[in-house]
């Protein structure tokens, strides 16, 4: 009876274990992923493509499972936050830049849900991106 209890035990253990990896695993590549986009986006310096590569990057990251779509949400958020707060402190409250970062996340989302990005894709990128 406690060599079967012992074994239940560890197999609980180690699925919980490889389950945490697994999500570590995919929150990394989610931020590659993450990356990859916002790197591309500097590289293209595309007129009207932000949503596009918001949209591309969060589902790459999503499609990773639980952890990109955490790493996703994460970077988004702190990404759509950091110009809040500065513009915040450089305008007031006076809504700078605020529909910009409501379109932002509304593109972010987009791509986190699974759908194409190509609904944002701005005409005459290059097939590149």
């Amino acid at each position: 009876m406690k060599l079967f209890t012992g074994l239940v035990l560890c197999s609980l253990v180690l699925g919980v274990h490889s389950r945490w990896f697994s999500f570590l695993g995919e929150a990394y590549e989610g931020a590659k992923d993450m990356w990859r986009a916002y790197s591309d986006m500097r590289e293209a310096n595309y007129k009207n493509s932000d949503k596009y590569f918001h949209a591309r990057g969060n589902r790459d990251a999503a499609e990773r499972g639980p952890g990109g779509v955490w790493a996703a949400k994460v970077i988004s958020d702190a990404r759509e936050m950091i110009p809040r707060v500065t513009d915040f402190l450089k305008h007031g409250d006076s809504g700078h830049g605020l529909e910009d970062s409501r379109a932002d996340q509304a593109a972010n989302e987009w791509g986190r849900s699974g759908k194409d990005p190509n609904h944002f894709r701005p005409p005459g990128l290059p097939d590149k991106y």
